[in-house]
């Protein structure tokens, strides 16, 4: 189960359920369709498929450098993501984001 840290999302790894901030990478050119993990704490290394059946208004969560984002699906483009957020007291934003960087919720 993830939960908040901060301004991003603490995951726990599938071995040692040790829960961190895990931003992940993009495997290489040989297959990019996958995003690489791995525990600082006991050296297990995952990954998960990039989200490639997304549609227009699902809820997503994007792992940014800066902080993790939710919102929803508001345009979608080969290696990108346009995500709509906010609408509360905040006001709403919107931002692009690699598709890689993208969960489905």
């Amino acid at each position: 189960m993830s939960r908040p840290t901060g301004p991003h999302t603490a995951d726990p790894c599938p071995r040692c359920f040790h829960e961190a901030v895990r931003l992940g990478a993009p495997r290489p050119a040989a297959d990019p369709r996958t995003v690489d993990y791995s525990c600082d704490r006991c050296g297990h290394c995952w990954d998960r498929p990039v989200e490639n059946d997304l549609e227009i208004h699902d809820t997503v969560r994007a792992d940014l450098l800066h902080a993790t984002l939710y919102g929803e699906v508001w345009q979608l483009e080969d290696d990108r993501i346009l995500i709509r957020g906010g609408g509360g007291g905040g006001g709403a934003w919107r931002r692009w984001v690699e598709r890689w960087r993208v969960i489905l919720y």
